[in-house]
């Protein structure tokens, strides 16, 4: 199982808002011992948002999509999941109370009169509206729901609102009711070291050798100014700690034999 997301907004992509889904997301996964496989970002484009969410329901990946579920016309990413889904559109019987519920108490609040009939009040209604299928999440903050959608074999579609401060408590309750059995914090370790005085090639059949002869994976991150280190290399591998560790301690060997300066060692988990 892969867990991805997609960031939906041309305010995005143009600077306008800085998107903080991505860090957070993967803070969040990192506390359960998940990691994000990827990230897609797409602008308010519905034929781009209807073919990147074909694509998340086919994957039989668990993916999380952010913003465009309100019911402004700038919003498309409902109808773009029922396009993708070949569903029909339908208001969620648990949407529509839960919204007017919540136009009740704004009613309430103001010292106003409830009508559910007046036209704003059932265009709110909009934001209920999903594919036909769909289950609700909910939504701690206004209780105004998201909705999932089942994709290809174990997998499914995500979709919270764009607001970090109802969104990311959605990821988490989803992620803890639907996926614990996939939770393996402790299980995943990074050890790596800064190397000077190395270019990547010249560490390539290190690299290849250590990821032939232990279950991990090797990575190499390049700096050219870091402020602390100036021009290096991070060169580690990650895998189950014990898989790690052994991979590091070879690795460690081969870079002290090629008498390669070093510099500090460093463990993520």
């Amino acid at each position: 199982m892969q867990f991805g997301l997609i960031i939906i907004g041309d305010e995005i992509l143009s600077g306008r808002r800085e998107d903080k889904h991505l860090a957070k997301s993967i803070e969040i996964f990192a506390a359960r011992g998940l990691q994000v496989a990827y990230a897609d970002y797409v602008g308010d484009v519905p034929a781009r948002i209807t073919a990147t969410l074909e694509r998340a329901f086919a994957s039989g990946d668990v993916v999380f999509s952010f913003g465009g579920i309100g019911a402004t016309p700038d919003d498309h990413t409902r109808q773009c999941a029922a396009a993708a889904l070949r569903r029909p559109l339908q208001l969620h019987p648990q949407a529509e109370v839960l919204i007017m519920e919540r136009v009740r108490k704004l009613a309430e609040e103001q010292g106003k009169d409830f009508d559910p009939a007046r036209a704003d009040n059932q265009h709110r209604l909009n934001m209920g509206v999903f594919p036909e299928g769909a289950e609700i999440i909910p939504n701690p903050y206004n209780q105004i729901p998201g909705f999932r959608c089942q994709g290809a074999g174990a997998g499914a579609v995500h979709f919270v609102p764009g607001f970090p401060v109802m969104a990311w408590p959605m990821v988490e309750a989803e992620l803890d009711t639907h996926y614990r059995s996939y939770f393996t914090s402790g299980s995943w370790q990074e050890n790596s070291v800064i190397v000077f005085g190395a270019i990547e090639a010249s560490l390539t059949p290190l690299m290849q050798r250590i990821e032939q002869a232990h279950a991990v994976k090797v990575f190499s991150l390049p700096s050219v100014d870091h402020p602390e280190y100036g021009r290096h290399i991070e060169l580690g591998v990650k895998g189950s700690p014990s898989a790690a560790e052994a991979a590091f301690a070879d690795m460690l060997d081969s870079l002290k034999s090629l008498a390669i300066p070093l510099g500090p060692l460093m463990v993520r988990n």
